[in-house]
């Protein structure tokens, strides 16, 4: 099987559309910008999300589902939000399409069905969430309201990239309300610890939590958390992000509460989410020039078993009987498996797809293997291949399961480690920038002005003030202002 994938070195953005498409991740749609989940990228994403629910659900959140559509009014009631996203909307403003009389066996759209306010097709659920908040709070007996929706949304974008930079994509968004600020501000910081657990834990990709700059902040916002990621080719991607928006929306649409001491006064709101470009990013921290690698724990087969067939056909039986047993053994463990039994294709081309497609363990099984009381088991990671004694067999892929999902995040994170470099001037922020892409950490002087300067000049942006970042004087790197600590820059998707 010949793969035909650019190499990383050779053209990285190429390599990464290569793995998406070759890969069975997604496909272009006759829609510009959108792109269709195929079903292998599809499940991955069901893994995905299934985790991350049931983490919500742990958390005290429970899911709701609020209309794809925005009446423009509304959008436009928190001003620093409508204005964040203005540029990206698409909007409806007719709701039918006739007969067009001058060309025959085509539709217009009809004049007369124009509405009466113009809707927006959600870029972000905010608006819409916070107007019905208003009928649902009245008390302090109503608070908390822990509510996410797996969704999706619209997001007009002139430059767009598979599973990173879509018109359209999935996401799940949280809206919270609360009765005090503390209570608003400990759910935005909870949230992304649950999304730094699960990009850690289950995807086995490295992050650095922080908040963003004023510049970076979500677009009605007071505080916005996120968590950074560091892709092969130095680039950093934002993997999630928690918002606390104070009492904005709450003003905007005037949701009020009752408090304890019987005084009326506006709710406190977060909110929170992440995205089918989180599979962007599995791509690019794991894969390598032979495909996709994924992580155990949440890839859509965690084994594939290939068997080999014998010579005769009461070979086979032994053999299918065998592999039947390994089959049932593997479900009983809770071992996503595959069986490619499939006669019209060879072995080798076999291996080929199943690397291709980043499935943690090959398991290869023949008379010799059988007779033996062996099979050979290869890894995906470090394409390290063993025989593997059939007793007890499906303890031992489990265990070596956890040893490739405990490698894949151990290697990213000594990528990362070995990728952060620090700055003291700007001669050498422009080299580690060019030389050696990466996170690097550089004094800058808190101004707007000089992180967009910093920005024009280098297309690199502040990802992130590190959480519990070490306070240590220092000059700007642009500016020689005086700066108490060091910003996370980095070149970004």
């Amino acid at each position: 099987m010949s793969k035909g994938i650019t190499s990383r070195k050779e053209n990285y953005s190429e390599w990464y559309n290569d793995l998406v498409l070759k890969g069975g991740l997604a496909d272009y749609s006759a829609v510009r910008g959108c792109m269709v989940i195929k079903p292998y990228g599809y499940t991955l994403w069901e893994n995905m999300r299934d985790v991350l629910d049931r983490m919500f659900k742990e958390t005290g959140h429970v899911n709701a589902y609020f209309p794809l559509f925005v009446p423009k009014s509304l959008f436009e009631a928190e001003e620093k939000n409508a204005e964040g996203f203005a540029k990206e909307c698409a909007i409806v403003t007719h709701y039918r399409l006739k007969a067009d009389p001058e060309n025959p066996g085509k539709l217009m759209v009809d004049p007369e069905a124009k509405l009466e306010e113009e809707l927006v097709v959600r870029p972000t659920s905010e608006a819409i969430i916070w107007n019905t908040y208003k009928k649902w709070i009245q008390s302090y007996r109503d608070l908390p309201l822990l509510i996410n929706q797996w969704a999706n949304v619209v997001r007009w974008e002139m430059r767009t990239r598979l599973f990173l930079r879509t018109a359209e994509f999935l996401w799940q968004e949280g809206h919270t309300a609360h009765a005090t600020k503390q209570e608003a501000i400990i759910e935005a910081e909870k949230m992304l610890e649950v999304y730094a657990d699960f990009v850690e834990n289950f995807m086995a990709v490295p992050v650095i939590k922080g908040i963003k700059s004023p510049n970076e902040r979500f677009a009605g916002a007071e505080e916005t958390y996120c968590i950074e990621a560091l892709m092969q080719d130095g680039k950093a991607l934002q993997a999630g992000t928690s918002h606390f928006l104070g009492q904005n929306f709450a003003k905007a649409f005037d949701v009020k509460f009752v408090n304890k001491e019987n005084t009326e006064e506006f709710v406190w709101a977060t909110s929170w989410g992440v995205s089918t470009r989180l599979i962007g990013a599995l791509i690019m921290v794991h894969s390598d020039d032979e495909g996709l690698i994924l992580p155990p724990r949440i890839a859509p087969h965690q084994v594939v078993i290939i068997p080999l067939p014998g010579k005769t056909e009461e070979d086979n039986a032994r053999l299918n009987a065998k592999v039947k047993e390994l089959l049932s053994d593997f479900k009983t463990a809770g071992i996503r498996v595959l069986l490619d039994d499939d006669d019209m294709k060879r072995p080798g081309f076999k291996f080929a797809e199943h690397e291709l497609k980043g499935i943690p363990v090959r398991v290869v099984i023949g008379m010799r293997d059988l007779q033996n009381n062996v099979a050979e088991v290869a890894r995906r990671d470090t394409k390290v291949k063993a025989s593997l004694s059939l007793d007890n067999f499906s303890e031992s892929i489990s265990t070596l399961l956890e040893e490739i999902q405990l490698n894949m995040y151990d290697k990213a994170k000594t990528f990362r480690e070995t990728n952060i470099t620090k700055a003291d001037s700007f001669e050498a922020f422009q080299k580690s920038l060019d030389e050696q892409p990466g996170f690097i950490l550089a004094h800058w002087d808190g101004t707007a002005e000089t992180e967009d300067k910093i920005k024009e000049l280098t297309k690199a942006t502040i990802r992130c003030i590190p959480l519990n970042n070490e306070q240590e004087e220092g000059k700007c790197i642009l500016t020689g202002n005086p700066s108490s600590q060091r910003v996370l820059f980095a070149r970004a998707y």
